[in-house]
């Protein structure tokens, strides 16, 4: 027995994980940079999901990897700004791609989140941009 205890505590000792906290909120946008003709010129909107994924190694003592709580503390002032706005007078929106919008967020809430390694932004449920910082 206290051999399997010995070999749980190297278990824990060396847990990592990784956590995501999701978000939501409905923008409107343009696309200025897309070809002439192309519909995302056209104003239109979306309901954006953002995934927020931080990774670490397990605290032994809460069992935790980061609190949830911590990030949404880090991304609510940002959902608040565009949440039912237009994205592109958000200042670094000015071309509100997802691809532009990970990068921002990743900008915005890496100081305030160590160990974030992703940031996912759906505009549809079918399409998607996956940002790891570079």
């Amino acid at each position: 027995m206290d051999d399997r205890r010995d070999e749980e505590c190297d278990f824990w000792a060396a847990m990592r994980a990784r956590l995501t906290k999701d978000f939501t909120f409905e923008a409107a946008q343009t696309l200025p940079a897309a070809p002439e003709g192309h519909k995302c010129r056209r104003m239109h909107g979306h309901s954006f999901k953002v995934e927020v994924t931080v990774e670490g190694e397990v605290d032994r003592v809460s069992g935790w990897v980061y609190d949830h709580a911590e990030i949404g503390a880090a991304m609510k002032p940002l959902i608040a700004a565009l949440d039912h706005s237009y994205l592109n007078d958000i200042a670094g929106l000015e071309n509100p791609t997802i691809e532009n919008m990970a990068a921002w967020f990743w900008e915005k809430i890496a100081p305030q989140c160590p160990g974030l390694s992703e940031i996912v932004i759906h505009e549809t449920p079918t399409a998607r941009c996956v940002y790891r910082g570079s």
